[in-house]
């Protein structure tokens, strides 16, 4: 995973002649894999519901093979 770094500049009042000193910090592993898994998940449940609302809709109006097309679709979904 390629390293994500953030940038400061910290500035000197003007009586420093507009010299600037730079520091760099890294982002840690953990607020990154935190970051990474929320996403997942948040875009999982997203998927997930949205995938049911078109299921049920399917199941109201009848359509045999919109049904089976998105159920196919679902499979994944099933194996938490």
């Amino acid at each position: 995973m390629r390293k994500q770094k953030m940038v400061y500049v910290i500035r000197r009042d003007p009586d420093y002649k507009g010299k600037e000193i730079t520091a760099k910090r890294e982002l840690s592993f953990g607020i990154q894999l935190a970051s990474r898994l929320f996403l997942d998940q948040m875009s999982f449940e997203f998927n997930k519901d949205r995938l049911d609302e078109e299921i049920n809709q399917a199941i109201d109006n009848g359509d045999r093979a919109e049904f089976e097309r998105l159920s196919l679709q679902y499979t994944p979904y099933t194996w938490e």
